[in-house]
């Protein structure tokens, strides 16, 4: 299975971007609104048309970048916000960044690589992220596909993945779900260990 540029592309080319709910996703939003460092670097992983990156711009948040595979997707978000940082809009690999965060919010991406590449996302999560960072987010909590993303996964595979490198905060049956994804996702707060 190649999940190259051009797959992504394609997908938001031709529209085919059924996880897009068209909206920020109500956990990242409630976890977004009670956050008060608006100079925190945040990254949006495989970002999208990353509404998410949106609603902490529109709140006031200077430091939100987005990577992703995409140049259509980073294309739509500039479109949608013009005032957004170009520079801000990566359109590179997730595991090519170099650069550090204070946040990693996770919306879909987790579940949207290889699941062959999960591990290696653990570890360049850590990378990326400064001392006491974190990564915020949503993980399926359903089986899902085997043969094309989403894939999804469990709690308990979910933290033996992240319990090497993350002290888990928080995972838990997110309560306030979008009403399409109810009952199957959960939300993770986790901490990257001294």
């Amino acid at each position: 299975m190649n999940l190259s540029e051009t797959f992504w592309d394609n997908k938001y080319k031709n529209n085919e971007t059924g996880w897009d709910l068209g909206e920020v996703s109500p956990p990242i939003k409630a976890y977004i609104d009670q956050l008060t460092n608006k100079s925190s670097h945040i990254l949006i992983p495989g970002g999208g048309n990353s509404y998410e990156a949106e609603y902490l711009h529109n709140k006031g948040f200077k430091n939100v970048y987005v990577v992703d595979l995409s140049k259509t997707a980073l294309s739509n978000l500039k479109k949608r916000i013009p005032t957004f940082p170009s520079s801000h809009l990566i359109q590179k690999d997730f595991f090519d960044l170099e650069m550090t965060f204070d946040v990693i919010l996770e919306q879909t991406f987790f579940c949207a690589i290889n699941p062959n590449l999960r591990e290696q996302y653990v570890t360049k999560s850590n990378e990326l992220l400064k001392p006491k960072g974190k990564v915020v987010g949503l993980l399926f909590d359903v089986p899902l596909n085997t043969d094309k993303p989403p894939f999804g996964g469990c709690k308990k595979d979910y933290i033996t993945y992240f319990e090497k490198y993350f002290n888990i905060v928080l995972m838990e049956e997110a309560y306030n779900s979008h009403d399409t994804r109810h009952g199957k996702e959960l939300f993770f707060i986790i901490k990257k260990k001294d």
